[in-house]
């Protein structure tokens, strides 16, 4: 496959974006995946890593092992948006052809990145507008899809957002998970940052659905390009025999759904029955809470 090439003929230039918080052998294992991309994309990689507040030496081991990554240190309370939004905003002047959002545990496959920019190319000049690129993941250990494409349901069951599997062509879909995501220089324009609302988990989401909204493609690339293992802690208030203020603790907390977040989330995204969208989940962990008693 022909190399992509930037404004001026070179190479085009790509940033990849990273957040991390106490995982350093994933992180390093992630940097060392990546090493690879750039050339057999024929393009020209960066990195921006975030570290928030990391105390197991991922900054000292970054440092001594990929000099030329770009690091950035957090607060310690940034969070998977925080982290990424900080990571966003120290790489837009630079004003690169493509941001990469990729997380620290996900490792690209052999010819992730020359996909993804095959996928970009091959859309945008068919359908003459901005589109966004999402990869999917499957899981190491399982080897089932773990991250992706997402579309929603019917306008009677809007909060129903499913992963669409993986095929051998290019699908439509509504949203993206942020685990490896492809942000072309026009879709930034369009759509800018993650959104400071969110703190975790609906801030990849919400990009997906506002780049939508702004008039811009969102696809998931064909097959798979990379591991990631699901994350057993989303989720995890409706799992498990928790009392209910455990239950309720995981809910509300940073990593679940905050109310003020999932009510800007859904009424911004699901549409005239997005109350019952929102009140859902905490009718739910008081069911639950009740029937564990």
């Amino acid at each position: 496959m022909s190399s992509s090439s930037g404004e001026a003929g070179g190479p085009v230039r790509v940033t990849v974006l990273l957040t991390a918080f106490n995982r350093r052998e994933e992180t390093l294992r992630c940097l060392e995946r990546l090493e690879a991309q750039g050339r057999d994309a024929g393009a020209r990689l960066s990195v921006v890593l975030v570290d928030d507040g990391s105390t197991d030496g991922t900054t000292a081991a970054v440092e001594a092992r990929f000099p030329s990554v770009r690091l950035v240190a957090g607060s310690g309370e940034l969070y998977w948006n925080g982290g990424m939004r900080l990571a966003f905003e120290t790489a837009a002047p630079d004003d690169p052809d493509y941001f990469l959002l990729l997380n620290d545990d996900t490792h690209l496959l052999p010819g992730a990145l020359t996909s993804m920019l095959a996928t970009h190319r091959r859309i945008e000049a068919q359908e003459g507008r901005p589109c966004l690129v999402a990869g999917a993941t499957r899981d190491p250990h399982t080897g089932r899809q773990s991250y992706g494409g997402l579309r929603r349901g019917g306008w009677l069951t809007p909060g129903r957002i499913r992963l669409i599997p993986p095929g051998e062509v290019v699908q439509r879909c509504d949203t993206v998970n942020g685990n490896c995501v492809l942000v072309s220089r026009e879709v930034f324009r369009r759509v800018g940052l993650l959104d400071v609302a969110f703190t975790h988990v609906m801030g990849d989401l919400d990009y997906g659905f506002r780049a939508g909204l702004r008039g811009c493609v969102v696809v998931v690339a064909p097959g798979y390009v990379g591991e990631c293992a699901a994350n057993p802690g989303l989720g995890s208030w409706a799992k498990g025999r928790y009392g209910f203020l455990e239950r309720w603790r995981r809910l509300v907390g940073p990593k679940g759904l905050p109310p003020r977040e999932w009510l800007t989330f859904t009424s911004r995204h699901f549409g005239p029955l997005w109350v019952a969208s929102f009140v859902w989940p905490y009718l739910k962990c008081i069911w639950l809470g009740l029937l564990r008693r």
